[in-house]
Parts: C-alpha cells; structure tokens; sequence
C-alpha cells in the first residue's frame, strides 16, 4: 500500500525530528524475519533508547539529504531496518546482539557522525563500554582520591582514640 504525498511528508518530517540529536545510525537487512522477531528487536532497542523502524529508502534518502548521515545513501538498497541513537554503542549493541541470535539479520553498515562504517566496524563499536559504564568509571576515578583523603583524616582521631583505649586498659590493669 504507497502513502500518498501528505503521508510521506509527514513521515519523513517525523524522522527529520528523530534525528535531530543522533550521533549514529545504522541499517540493516531483515528479509525473512517474523512480525514476531521484529517486535522483539523494537522492544530490546527500546529499552537501550534506541529509535528503530523499518521506512522505504526513498524517503529515508530524503530524510538524510541535509544531514551528516547522507554519506549512507549508498548503503539504502533492499528491504532495510534503520535504527539511530545519540549514544553510539547503543545502536551498535543493540544490532550486534539481535544479530547474533537472528541469522536473516545482516547488518549492511552505518554511520557515526559524518563518517560511514562498515558491518564489522558496528560490530567493533558494540564492544566499546557503554555510555552509563564510562561515567561509572569516571566518577570512580573521581571519587577515588577524595575517599582515599577523607579515610586518611578519619585515621587520626580513630589513633587517638585507640590509644586512650590502650592508656585506660593499661592502668586499670
């Protein structure tokens, strides 16, 4: 069923505005997979904030056309599954895993940024630690030499205090 011209306009407006805060995008081949495995992978991509939707690549050319991510036009052929994020990994992870588990589903490639990846190149980013994990490990670094401060002053009057403990054992005894 072709949508008439209203529809279309409105669709790619729709996915103009998805795509305002992307940092990375990513098609994929689905031809074979179920309704059923299709809605596995909207859930698992939603979960890990990422859009995911299956458009015709006519109108997803002209959704990219004065984007960073038009250096994937060349990747727009056959029946493709886009999927885009502001956070890189998480598309790459998301594609990765529904991947690995689904063997109709072929990652044709992507794009961070301005810059166009190839499948092996998602899957390259989908090992990278993700966004909440860095800041984790940030904030532990961070917090490190303050806690490692705060137990160094706490050490003093816990010393004194062992110390008066000793001093009042040793004369009562």
């Amino acid at each position: 069923m072709s949508l008439k011209l209203a529809e279309k306009e409105q669709v790619v407006a729709a996915l103009q505005a998805k795509l305002v805060d992307a940092q990375a995008m990513a098609v994929a081949e689905y031809r074979g997979l179920s309704v059923a495995k299709m809605t596995e992978l909207r859930v698992m991509a939603r979960r890990q904030g990422v859009h995911v939707q299956v458009v015709k690549n006519t109108l997803l050319k002209r959704v990219l056309a004065n984007t960073d991510f038009a250096v994937m036009e060349s990747l727009l052929t056959g029946p493709l599954v886009f999927a885009a994020s502001s956070d890189p990994v998480a598309v790459a992870k998301v594609y990765t895993d529904f991947a690995k588990a689904n063997d109709k589903f072929v990652i044709t490639g992507g794009a961070l940024g301005a810059k166009l990846m190839d499948a092996q190149a998602i899957q390259q980013l989908s090992k990278m630690p993700s966004r909440e994990e860095l800041l984790a490990k940030l904030m532990g670094t961070m917090q490190a030499p303050i806690s490692t401060f705060v137990r160094t002053l706490n050490e003093v009057p816990g010393r004194f205090v062992r110390v008066l403990a000793a001093v009042r054992d040793q004369a009562a005894a």
